[in-house]
């Protein structure tokens, strides 16, 4: 699996999560989904993610 193939999974399942959170324990949770949000369109302008620095320290190939 690639930096990128597991940044959207890992991405994908925080949002799913936190809607569900935030649909079944409290409202609160949707909260999270914004701060995903944001983080996925800040990463869109500046190319870089926490994230990915994470991945790639657990050794993460780079996708070609």
């Amino acid at each position: 699996m690639t930096i990128d193939e597991a940044l959207r999974l890992i991405a994908g399942t925080f949002v799913l999560l936190s809607v569900l959170l935030g649909y079944f324990v409290h409202p609160g949770w949707f909260l999270f989904t914004g701060f995903v949000a944001l983080n996925l369109m800040q990463s869109a302008f500046t190319r870089w993610c926490p994230m990915m620095t994470i991945l790639r320290k657990a050794g993460l190939r780079e996708a070609r």
